[in-house]
């Protein structure tokens, strides 16, 4: 896997040298969910000057909201979405891609689509389409929060040169972070985003918990919350490790676990993890 992580760490460069590649013309573009990631995505590639016609999502009311910032038609039946696009953005939930993408191929076999996902392999499309690809946006979203997207990094894969020409256009258009990288390391990259996000907004809920039980105000982990994620950026999160778990301080940890007992899951959380922090603090 070495191998193909040196093509993850290689930033593909337009031939002008610049971040971003200018487009020759703008394409018709068909936004495929109107989520989340779809909502950034789909904004991003707006600003960048290309023709939003279409947004789909199985509820008018989602299809709308998206519609009406992207200057689109909303949509809320997959038979009702044109045939005339260049590009065809799945953003959907994983669960949602294998069934919908053969009902949104039929009729368009010679177009392009890409999906966003993380977790699923490129050749989905496989047998629907015959130009084909990923476009993966490495962050959180949420549609109430707005992001810089210049500064996201876009994961991009491709079965052919014209889907990779097509699809890395639009990636350098709305982001100066653009890397290739394949299906199979693609998966370890998401299954690493788990961990360094949504396990830790998860602690983050645990801790609001804690507090709320007690009468504390969740923010005044704010200040703690920015140092650890602000030393990362300088420090090997190994090197960054504090608390009583990378010194196996048992006094601290018996104390602290039996502040737990009447939430047994927490306290098989707390357990673990500080286990898993101590082995990893003693590992050469």
């Amino acid at each position: 896997m070495c191998g193909s992580f040196l093509v993850f760490l290689h930033i593909i460069k337009d031939c002008l040298g610049k971040n971003k590649i200018e487009k020759e013309k703008d394409m018709k573009v068909i936004l495929i969910g109107a989520g989340n990631l779809a909502t950034h995505l789909g904004k991003a590639i707006f600003a960048a000057g290309h023709d939003v016609v279409q947004v789909f999502s199985r509820t008018m009311q989602s299809a709308t909201a998206l519609a009406s910032e992207v200057g689109a038609q909303p949509v809320s039946d997959i038979s009702d979405v044109r045939s005339d696009a260049d590009l065809y953005v799945v953003s959907v939930k994983d669960s949602a891609i294998v069934e919908l993408i053969p009902v949104l191929c039929k009729g368009k076999e010679t177009k392009v689509f890409l999906h966003t996902a993380g977790s699923i392999p490129m050749d989905v499309f496989q047998g629907m389409a015959l130009h084909y690809g990923v476009l993966y946006p490495m962050q959180t979203f949420s549609k109430q929060r707005e992001v810089d997207f210049s500064q996201i990094p876009c994961f991009i894969e491709a079965n052919d040169e014209h889907a990779l020409q097509l699809i890395g256009d639009v990636a350098h258009q709305v982001s100066s972070r653009v890397y290739h990288l394949a299906s199979e390391d693609r998966k370890y990259l998401h299954l690493s985003a788990v961990f360094a996000c949504n396990f830790v907004n998860h602690c983050y809920a645990l801790s609001r918990e804690i507090l709320e039980e007690h009468g504390i105000p969740f923010d005044v982990m704010l200040p703690l919350i920015d140092e650890t994620a602000a030393k990362v950026h300088e420090l090997d999160p190994k090197d960054a490790q504090t608390g009583p778990a990378v010194r196996y301080d048992e006094n601290v940890l018996r104390a602290q676990g039996a502040l737990l007992k009447s939430n047994p899951q927490m306290k098989d959380i707390y357990d673990r993890m500080s286990m898993s922090i101590h082995k990893l603090s003693v590992k050469e």
